[in-house]
């Protein structure tokens, strides 16, 4: 492995979940007391000294007799007290429900890391977990794949799925367990430290609850030399690694061990013989070296058996002993009671090389698979460095492996490049914060639980003690700018004015401590703890502390950046162009690439007029990159492409742009939708890809100009020879693409949570920990939201074995691909955003969306749900032509934005296509544009319509509306006039008059001529006038009713009116309030004058009303009956003789003259 050969890339991913709903914390008993229960969780304590909680084992379990949900990743955690575990499936069948569920057991006595097994049942579509703890307790919990769907399964109580029980093995330290294996669910191998091992049969008698298993000793040394090492300490017999096998004899069971003693053992679990012991490397050994050879407990990682022919298999062995070397051994058996073993290559020194450079590697883990009976085996190789590891693989077939070896090796690249974000400048349009949490809150980045770590040590560090709950109410990103902020200061400088340069420095340096103490507080997250190899998919793992990386195939263009030197279709001249562009732009400063991509920007969205020359003569005044390209810098360009860029050719530009537009047709049908885990590794792997394709295409765009324009002669440019115009618009093609998924891989949403996954009650009897139920939601980005639906796999049985890998290249560059099958339309991602009201979000896609009707019309709902109705009316007037345009059979798609009633409405004409947008902004109450969109509707309507006089009808129904709400009542008026629904006019016209009533409106409402309907208005103000009982405080209807009348020559309605409000007045006892000077002027004197004044103006014969009931009050000589009558005529002299009786009366009340009894009659002097 002289140089490395970069042909994998990891993709980190976070353990947080996407909900807090989707943990599930379970209390297991136990049958001691000793450690009762637990008082405060390392959590808890961790958060308290700034830490992360971290796993100190984790491994990948993947089940061999049963489907979906197959691997399964278990931790543990907190002093060793939580056993957590979680499905990790990349996809699943169409029709199964997502596994999302983290079931997190707490132990009251710590757990042996060493004795956690995991089986399936053959019989039961479940996962055993065996697991030790200090204790020498032994647990046995039964989890059905329901357990990880839904919280109810969990939290109505384990019952019996969780078993605890005391082997006899283990009691008053009689034996000590060392490591745990579970051969199947009903037979479990503890090897101890004496050297020896414990058999557990389960027990199926009817003494089954008092003794669970049945216990078998068999150990390599004699009876006396075992007790003697009863203590617990290590014998150099005890196995530091073990697996156990039936060479694919069902009668057969056989245990291989790795002793610390340098020698593997085979043991037949049938009758507990010994079959044999050898030395790792087949070596002989002196006696008298045994130290020098002898391993050390922490390596367990020492064996693997692979293959698949009955009777046979490969036994994988690694010694770290020295440089540390592999051995290969054909192990046979035939009758199941013996092993043959044979050293496959005993000649050859299989030393694995470890990663270049000068750091120390040491070998954590590795795993051998067979790819098939004819595509030979597959091994990865784990290496560690402190935090540090990288992962090697080799393919090969059994009969070349020494050649292999020392050739084919290939490595996976580590992007161990720390992100960070641009140095703001005085012309930067955003400030340093805005910049920075951006990077710290870019989706899969850093956990929350990291980034509060981080800020309450930043706290520390600057003597600002913070609080969990004040930031819980501020919210995580508030309360670091709040912590930075009480740091810096905006001051004046020495000529007076206000030093904002020295504010954003000061703003700068604070932030970029506290994004370092992140960065020391993320890095143990990433520290390597074990390797896994799925066989059936190919997927390799690195489980870390706190994270698991998936290994993926590179693309095309990720093994050109990663390997720069390597050949690329038989030449270097595509890596050479490409690290070229790459190298140019090097030396830019971060304003001058913020220029470029500023000038790029219009040039991507936005059509022009010019040709591409133009274009390019464009960009390169306006950008000005060539005042900071210096003569070096353009020697090395020319040094790499030739003197004129004679490297330079069109369909070298065309092997380039292929690069960065891979795209992908599944052969076989894709029906297996991926998991939430598996469109997270699809999302991060997009993230890291579309940057990479983004600064590449970016540079490449940069360097295009630059070529351009660099010529001594005339016939010496570029694009003499080089399609530079084609080049440059498909580059900008590329970039547009890539610049829409950039934006959805780093932009989140948060949705509700299906009510399966969300968390229900807990009984006062469940082990479940009761869970805070405020958060049922969950976060995911755009890209995840918008397609994540679209994204499938094949059938595993289908594709060849070890292809996961290669798909899920495959699917990340072909989404980053402008002719991806799967299609990113901007307006349909808008109507989804929409739904989820994030319309702030929506109008960042805008200028990616084109410029069809639909997309107009899209841009317009945007603006309306950001209340900028100005903007929402343009857009919808726009698009109203191709909008009300019929079309044989329209595209109904809007992620669920308009239904069905509303798609009606479109490509159904103009009348209906602004009735729905008055309807629109009707539900935004912006009344003013329902108006002006109502008009517009009534232009359109015509005769030869369908359903014309419906239209009709509900256009002006949201128009009268509309009129009403912005006080427009003469349109108001003369929309009820043009009803031609009878009783919906009559509705509206109550409307109105009960709307201008109410505010005030009375002579307008005077004014309005209303043809045909006067006496409608004259019956509803009658009918306000009957129904009103208090005449001072209330509508004035009486005087509105009134001036109608009048205004309508009605002189004696107008009398009856004042005739009613006079006898109310009465009856309010208001009538002898005195209203003037004159102790005569009273409210009911007044309405006598007026009364008076409006009979004298009809003709003396016509001067009188007809009364219904009693119209004046009661006089103690006149009967009931006569007063009560239904219908009284009373005339002018009538009223003039009420009018003097009312005043005498008032008079005589003010000269104190009345009755002292109710039957007296006052005396009038």
């Amino acid at each position: 492995m002289a140089t490395v050969s970069y042909s994998y890339k990891e993709t980190r991913l976070n353990l947080e979940p996407s909900s807090s709903s989707y943990i599930v914390d379970i209390e297991l008993p136990t049958l001691t007391q000793g450690r009762g229960p637990r008082k405060s969780s390392r959590s808890a304590k961790a958060a308290a000294k700034n830490e992360v909680a971290r796993a100190t084992t984790s491994a990948i379990y993947y089940r061999k007799h049963h489907g979906f949900p197959k691997a399964f990743l278990w931790r543990i955690l907190e002093d060793d007290t939580l056993f957590s575990i979680r499905t990790v499936d990349i996809c699943k069948p169409k029709k199964a429900s997502d596994a999302n569920l983290i079931l997190n057991f707490h132990f009251q006595n710590p757990i042996r890391p060493t004795c956690v097994a995991l089986c399936d049942p053959s019989d039961h579509d479940a996962l055993s977990v065996f697991i030790l703890d200090t204790t020498d307790q032994l647990y046995s919990i039964f989890l059905r794949p329901d357990s990880f769907c839904k919280r109810s399964f969990v939290e109505t109580g384990l019952g019996d799925s969780c078993k605890v029980s005391q082997p006899n093995a283990f009691r008053s330290n009689f034996k000590h367990p060392y490591r745990l294996l579970a051969i199947n669910n009903d037979q479990l191998v503890a090897t101890l430290s004496d050297g020896g091992h414990v058999l557990f049969d389960k027990n199926v008698g009817h003494n089954a609850l008092q003794l669970p298993w049945k216990e078998t000793f068999y150990n390599a040394k004699g009876w006396l030399r075992s007790i003697m090492k009863a203590r617990g300490d290590l014998d150099i017999t005890a196995a530091a690694a073990a697996v156990q096998t039936n060479l694919g004899l069902d009668t057969a069971s056989f245990l291989f061990t790795v002793c610390l003693d340098h020698r593997l053992r085979i043991w037949n679990l049938k009758n507990g013989q010994i079959l044999g012991a050898l030395d790792l490397l087949n070596a002989a050994r002196d006696p008298q070296e045994t130290g020098k050879w002898q391993l050390d407990a922490s390596q367990t990682n020492l064996i693997r058996i692979v293959g698949s022919t009955e009777g046979k298999r490969i036994c994988v062995t690694y010694s770290p002993v020295g440089p540390g070397e592999f051995k290969f051994w054909m192990l046979e058996s035939d009758d199941g009671n013996s092993v043959q073993v044979d050293d496959l290559f005993p000649d050859d020194q299989l030393i694995p090389t470890p990663p270049l450079g000068s750091d120390v590697w040491t070998l954590a883990d590795f795993s051998v698979t067979e790819r098939s009976a004819t595509r030979g085996f597959r091994m990865w190789l784990l290496w560690k460095n402190n935090m540090a590891y990288r992962v090697q693989e080799l393919t090969f077939l059994i009969e070349e492996l020494p050649l292999a070896w020392q050739q084919r090796w290939r490595s996976v690249f580590s992007d161990t490049a720390v992100p960070t974000a641009q140095v703001s400048g005085p012309s930067d349009p955003t400030g340093p914060t805005e910049k920075w949490l951006e990077l710290i809150f870019f989706p899969g980045r850093f956990p929350r639980a990291t980034v509060e770590a981080a800020l309450s040590a930043y706290e520390g560090a600057i003597g600002k003690p913070g609080s969990s709950s004040s930031r819980n109410s501020k919210g995580l990103a508030e309360s670091i700018c709040s912590a930075i902020a009480s740091t810096s200061s905006l001051n004046k400088s020495s000529s007076g004015d206000m030093d904002h340069e020295q504010f954003r420095n000061s703003s700068e340096m604070q932030w970029r401590k506290f994004y370092r103490i992140l960065l020391e507080l993320d890095k143990p997250r990433g520290e390597a703890l074990a390797l896994s190899y799925e066989p059936e998919t190919g997927m390799p793992w690195v489980i870390c502390a706190d994270s698991i990386s998936a290994i993926r195939e590179c693309s095309e263009l990720e093994q050109i950046i990663h390997n720069p030197h390597a050949t690329f279709e038989g030449s270097n001249e595509v890596p050479t162009l490409i690290t070229s562009g790459i190298n140019f732009i090097e030396c830019f400063s971060d304003s001058m690439l913020q220029i470029c991509h500023s000038v790029f920007r219009p040039e991507m969205f936005e059509e022009s007029s010019k040709s591409d020359q133009e274009r390019l003569q464009f960009v390169s005044d306006k950008a000005g990159f060539w005042r900071q390209i210096t003569e070096e810098d353009a020697a090395q360009v020319t040094d790499a492409l030739g003197q004129n860029f004679n490297l330079v050719t069109t369909r070298l530009y065309d092997r380039v742009l292929g690069t960065l537009n891979e795209t992908w047709d599944s052969q076989y049908p894709t029906e297996y939708p991926l998991t939430e885990l598996g469109r997270k590794i699809i999302v991060r792997a997009v993230q890291d890809l579309a940057e990479l394709q983004w600064n590449i295409c970016f540079s490449q765009l940069i360097l295009l100009v630059h070529m351009e324009f660099e010529f001594d002669r005339p016939e010496d440019a570029l694009h003499n020879r080089v399609e530079v115009g084609v080049i440059y618009r498909n580059l900008l093609i590329i970039l547009k693409r890539l610049e829409l998924v950039r934006w959805l891989a780093s932009t989140q949403l948060t949705t509700t949570l299906p009510k399966a996954d969300k968390s229900s009650s807990v009984s006062g009897g469940s082990p479940v920990a009761p869970k805070r139920q405020a958060e049922e939601h969950r976060v995911l980005t755009a890209l995840e939201g918008n397609i994540g639906h679209l994204l499938e796999l094949p059938e595993l049985k289908a594709i060849p074995s070890d292809a996961m890998p290669r798909l899920i290249t495959n699917i990340v560059a072909d989404l980053c691909s402008p002719a991806s099958n799967v299609q990113l339309v901007p307006q349909y991602i808008q109507c989804g955003l929409l739904v989820r009201d994030r319309a702030d979000l929506a109008v960042e896609l805008t200028p990616f969306c084109e410029q069809d009707s639909f997309s107009t019309y899209v841009q317009g709902r945007v603006y309306l749900a950001l209340k900028d109705f100005t903007t929402a009316a343009t857009y919808f007037k726009k698009a109203a032509f191709g909008m009300s345009t019929s079309h044989v059979h329209p595209e109904r798609h809007s992620s669920g934005l308009l239904d069905e009633t509303e798609w009606n409405l479109l490509f159904a004409g103009l009348p209906r296509y602004y009735a729905h947008i008055v309807a629109l902004f009707e539900q935004q109450k912006a009344y003013s544009f329902v108006v002006d969109f109502a008009r517009l509707a009534l232009q359109f309507v015509h005769g030869t319509m369908g359903d014309v006089d419906k239209v009709r009808t509900e256009i002006q129904c949201r128009l009268f509306s509309g009129a009403l709400a912005t006080s427009q009542f003469e349109l108001g008026h003369a929309t009820v006039v043009a009803m031609r629904d009878r009783a919906l006019q009559h509705s509206c016209l109550r409307a109105l008059i009960q709307r201008m009533c109410d505010n005030l409106h009375n002579s307008e409402l005077v004014n309005l001529t209303f043809p045909g309907l006067q006496g409608a208005v004259d019956d509803i103000l009658a009918q306000h006038c009957t129904d009103t009982v208090d005449v001072i405080t209330g509508v004035p209807y009486h005087q509105i009713l009134y001036a109608w009348r009048i205004k309508r020559n009605d002189y004696r309605g107008a009398a009856a009116v004042l005739l009613d409000r006079i006898q109310k007045l009465r009856q309010l006892g208001e009538g002898d309030q005195v209203t003037g000077d004159d102790i005569l002027d009273t409210a009911v004197t007044r309405q006598y004058l007026m009364l008076i004044n409006v009979l004298s103006c009809v003709d003396p014969k016509q001067a009188w009303v007809t009364i219904e009931g009693p119209a004046r009050p009661i006089r103690p000589n006149s009967s009931a009956v006569e007063e009560l009558s239904k219908r009284k005529v009373v005339t002018l002299a009538d009223i003039r003789k009420e009018y003097q009786d009312e005043l005498d009366r008032i008079a005589a009340i003010q000269n104190d003259q009345f009755g002292f009894a109710a039957d007296d009659e006052m005396e009038i002097l």
